[in-house]
């Protein structure tokens, strides 16, 4: 069931939205060649702690961290770990869902380790732009279809990336995952109408080679590319609003200022 949330909830989730931002933006300065990935998980759950905020990924389902932190070819749900070392030019991706006051927001971002590689480059300069093409097709009246289209338009017959089906953006609010589910592929004017008030969460996952993932990890969470390439995410939450979409997770409010 699609709900439509009322100021009150829109807020609670704004403010989320703001911490979960300001511990992306504090990675920034973590993230670098010689840590483990655990120091991530170390970080956000300081920083979570001490602006109120709670994990929404620790326990969901018996996953064990706050984050999902994700390198190079892994496409998502990698676990944070004391014996991976990131290195110069590595691809790390960070991805939690938080919640203040029982209101929650969500996203991933994706971090270059050092000094990177120009195919590293582009395709995080690709997948995030990806990430706000979907948006910009995120507003009232129009369908789910539509952001899909937007996206994978792009990044398979504009850039020959591969564009992931196996895992999609959603609702979200009052639960982690909610209806409608939000895929970063689709066919223009399909699926559910967008309404004031829905929040929903846009997250494109862009491989170098073909889209397919590979999820027969032991670990049962972490999912890789099914031929070894890279692999890319950028995610926001927003609502739905009768001024376009309102991103709930920027970290620019200069880049993002004709979306707040």
């Amino acid at each position: 069931m699609i709900t439509l949330k009322s100021e009150r909830e829109i807020e609670g989730m704004r403010k989320a939205g703001a911490v979960l931002a300001g511990m992306h933006i504090g990675l920034r300065d973590i993230i670098k060649p010689g840590i483990s990935s655990w120091e991530i998980e170390k970080f956000a759950l300081k920083y979570l702690d001490k602006n109120g905020a709670v994990p929404e990924e620790k326990g969901f389902e018996g996953y064990e961290y706050a984050t999902c932190v994700s390198v190079n070819n892994e496409v998502c749900h990698g676990f944070p770990r004391k014996g991976l070392i990131l290195k110069e030019g590595d691809l790390v991706k960070v991805d939690t869902v938080v919640s203040v006051d029982g209101y929650m927001s969500d996203s991933c971002w994706a971090f270059a380790v050092g000094k990177v590689s120009d195919e590293v480059k582009k395709l995080m300069e690709v997948t995030k732009k990806a990430l706000y093409l979907g948006i910009d097709q995120a507003v009232e009246g129009n369908r789910i279809g539509d952001i899909g289209h937007a996206i994978q338009s792009y990044v398979e017959d504009g850039m020959g990336y591969g564009d992931v089906r196996e895992f999609v953006g959603h609702g979200i609010q009052p639960t982690m995952h909610e209806d409608p589910m939000v895929p970063g592929y689709g066919e223009a004017g399909h699926g559910p109408r967008l309404k004031n008030g829905m929040t929903i969460t846009i997250e494109p996952m862009v491989n170098v080679g073909g889209w397919q993932c590979d999820t027969s990890a032991p670990d049962g969470w972490t999912v890789t590319t099914m031929d070894g390439s890279l692999s890319c995410q950028y995610e926001h939450t927003l609502v739905i609003t009768p001024d376009g979409p309102k991103i709930l997770t920027s970290q620019d409010p200069v880049e993002d200022a004709k979306y707040l």
